[in-house]
């Protein structure tokens, strides 16, 4: 699983590509806490144009991730959802937790407040 990192004001903005499974939300897990550990980031931007499968563990790192976000006054924000993870978070109730767009400047600007 390959990740790719962008820090863009207050935000902290993961991309994902590949497989979001159980094989590896642990490594995707320890990759993002150490990184946005280290960023003074209070929102996490998911960016999922890259992912193709997401199981029921990958709804467990993002709440896990809701949860840090929240710790520091921020949210998370998604885009780039694709009709199979789109599902995914509507079955879990994810949408009701987490803002989702379609593209990335929409993700941006509300995460910037405009």
């Amino acid at each position: 699983m390959k990740l790719e990192y962008e820090k863009i004001n207050n935000s902290f903005l993961i991309k994902f590509f590949g497989e979001i499974d159980h094989h590896y939300t642990e490594e995707i897990r320890e990759k993002i806490d150490r990184e946005f550990k280290k960023s003074s980031a209070q929102n996490i931007l998911f960016d999922f144009s890259e992912v193709g499968f997401m199981d029921s563990s990958g709804i467990g790192m993002i709440i896990g991730r809701y949860k840090i976000a929240k710790e520091r006054g921020g949210e998370i924000i998604c885009f780039g959802l694709k009709e199979n993870t789109k599902k995914i978070f509507q079955m879990s109730g994810l949408l009701k937790l987490i803002k989702c767009f379609k593209t990335k400047d929409d993700a941006i600007n509300v995460a910037l407040g405009r």
